[in-house]
């Protein structure tokens, strides 16, 4: 048992109350389903004494009807009631109750004279016998289908609905013209051995059934809030400045779309200030006529009749004085004379980015390129260099040209990289995990850049290059047995 929030007899889409009595949750349960009306006055309490007792009830799909409560059952929205029907009795959902029930009521124009019944909640029977009489509806469309074709008439049957008690089925169909049905209803009646209704319905109707998404990725209007279909025509198009594609104007049922008249009111509303479509100015160059119109920029675009490849763009404004120069009989000036010069306005970058390009890497050529632009300057002048003093006392550097030779050492002379070095802390203790055979690394002492300055000349400055520190990528493994 169920409420059918969504799909009334449907347990699989429905909020699981296991109550005939509905769901509590106004809000969300009972407004889920095709063209709801939200009850807003639902947390109010009614002032009147008299209130209202007509509900409006609703069975498959978008099919509703008004009741009245002659009971004075306690409903709510979801409550699943056994109502009056011809023949035998139907089983639907409480849609809306209260005082809006008197606005739609107003709204859709019922007469509340001899209104059908609500006999009861529908109980545990009623519901079962619902539910089974909903399984058969589709296998049924099928079968309908099949004969129908057999039969050869030009018919598509839409929809099938079982009324709550399994006694009538109601066949919902489209036909672009008359349909005999003397030999169908027979077929249908002998297959499925029940009361047969047949319901002709157009295509919006059709698509409201049915559902769908439309080309603004929203659902059809007409199945979940429109419930009246005013006539669209081609004219509609014309007044909103649009091409006439049957293609992109057409909604799911074949027809035009309903949301072209939504529009309308305030396209018509801005067309009463222009001037007629249909005006033509006499210029000194010749006769020329309105080729286009833009709604929003309120502008109107001629052409000469000779010649209608250049259009000249004008405002209403202008195009009124110039009507009315025409009608004291005076020529106006050449369209090319009248039209301004557009003004270009300065672009303005909201985004507030530079070039597209920004992020790319320039200079790909590699290090030598950037080399070459920066004659002068010491690539590694940022590169700390551990073994040479502060910045300001090293010397400059020179060109290769200007290098001094290297000089013969004497044999009184020590030199600079010995093998071992000395230690210069005599109080050091010897590290006995270090091997004895293991050279260290070499050192390049500050006694090297002061030897290189003695042999040169004082009034000209040298600059040694320091030499690059390369990484090991394979360290020499340690003994363990040292």
């Amino acid at each position: 048992m169920s409420c059918g929030c969504k799909t009334s007899g449907d347990s699989a889409h429905s909020c699981g109350t296991k109550s005939a009595n509905g769901c509590e949750s106004v809000n969300t349960c009972g407004n889920s389903y095709k063209l709801s009306v939200f009850d807003w006055l639902s947390n109010i309490q009614n002032p009147a004494s008299n209130r209202c007792d007509f509900v409006e009830v609703r069975f498959k799909n978008d099919r509703k009807s008004f009741y009245k409560n002659v009971n004075n059952i306690p409903l709510h929205i979801g409550s699943v009631v056994t109502v009056e029907s011809s023949p035998g009795h139907d089983v639907g959902v409480v849609s809306l109750s209260g005082e809006l029930v008197k606005i739609q009521m107003k709204k859709k124009r019922f007469s509340t004279e001899d209104p059908l019944k609500i006999y009861r909640l529908a109980n545990q029977k009623d519901i079962e016998v619902w539910q089974e009489a909903r399984k058969k509806e589709e296998p049924v469309k099928v079968d309908a289908r099949k004969i129908s074709h057999r039969l050869g008439l030009e018919m598509k049957i839409t929809d099938v609905e079982y009324q709550g008690d399994g006694s009538k089925v109601t066949f919902y169909y489209t036909a672009d013209n008359r349909v005999d049905f003397r030999m169908l209803i027979k077929e249908f009646a002998g297959t499925f051995r029940t009361k047969i209704d047949m319901k002709q319905i157009g295509f919006r109707q059709e698509a409201a059934k049915i559902g769908g998404i439309g080309s603004c990725g929203r659902e059809l209007c007409c199945s979940t809030w429109l419930t009246d279909f005013r006539s669209v025509n081609t004219n509609v198009a014309r007044y909103q400045q649009l091409s006439i594609n049957p293609q992109k104007l057409a909604g799911q049922c074949g027809k035009l779309k309903c949301c072209l008249n939504y529009e309308l009111d305030s396209y018509l509303d801005a067309l009463s200030h222009f001037p007629s479509s249909s005006t033509m100015l006499d210029t000194e160059k010749g006769r020329a006529f309105c080729i286009k119109i833009d709604v929003f920029k309120k502008k109107m675009w001629f052409a000469y009749v000779d010649s209608s490849m250049a259009w000249y763009d004008f405002d209403i404004d202008l195009v009124k004085k110039l009507i009315a120069q025409n009608k004291k009989g005076e020529r106006i000036l050449p369209l090319e004379e009248l039209k301004v010069p557009d003004i270009a306005l300065p672009s303005v970058d909201l985004i507030q980015e530079n070039s597209v390009d920004r992020f790319e890497k320039k200079n790909r050529g590699g290090f030598n390129k950037n080399r070459n632009q920066n004659q002068g300057q010491n690539p590694n002048q940022n590169r700390p260099n551990n073994n040479q003093g502060p910045r300001k006392d090293r010397p400059e550097r020179t060109d290769r040209n200007d290098r001094p030779q290297k000089t013969e050492r004497s044999s009184n002379e020590k030199p600079v990289n010995s093998e071992r070095p000395r230690n210069t802390n005599p109080n050091a203790k010897p590290n006995p995990n270090q091997n004895p055979n293991q050279r260290p690394p070499k050192q390049q002492p500050k006694v090297q850049v002061d030897k290189v300055e003695a042999n040169v000349n004082p009034d000209q400055k040298v600059q040694q290059p320091p030499k690059k520190k390369f990484k090991k990528k394979f360290p020499p493994k340690k003994d363990n047995n040292a």
